[in-house]
């Protein structure tokens, strides 16, 4: 409570970040817990909205992701589940609100995703360090 009465409310994003402008069909509000986010960690939630986006517009029917070849850490990008892996990362930081508004981004982009990739029968369902992958890192890639 102590942050609250010092006048900086860890729940709301801070002035300058209402100025900023609207993101990817999120209220002014989302858009400014987004933009607020993005000044702490590194999440660029616009530029992977608009991966995220890129992917699904491919043409065709059924759509194969590609994992990264480059061990870059911005090549990682390269990957559409490692995209969403980032987007989940921002979901959880955001203020509620912001995080509801990104939420309902996300599972309109999502059940196009499930639409359009097949899920992977042979993809491990945990991680090297035992945790549960998320779904999207158990669709069908390139070469598979």
């Amino acid at each position: 409570m102590r942050a609250v009465r010092d006048g900086f409310d860890a729940r709301r994003p801070p002035a300058w970040a209402w100025e900023l402008p609207p993101l990817d069909r999120l209220s002014a509000a989302a858009s400014a817990g987004v933009h607020w986010v993005a000044t702490r960690p590194t999440y660029p939630v616009e530029d992977l909205l608009r991966r995220y986006r890129a992917f699904l517009a491919r043409p065709g029917g059924r759509l194969r992701l590609t994992a990264a070849v480059c061990p870059a850490p911005g090549c990682a990008l390269d990957d559409v589940a490692e995209v969403r892996d980032q987007l989940a990362d921002a979901y959880r930081a955001l203020p509620p609100e912001a995080r509801r508004a990104l939420g309902r981004v996300l599972k309109r982009l999502d059940a196009e995703f499930r639409r359009r990739t097949l899920p992977d029968p042979d993809a491990p369902a945990v991680d090297r360090t035992g945790l549960p992958r998320p779904w999207w890192h158990r669709r069908l890639y390139q070469g598979t």
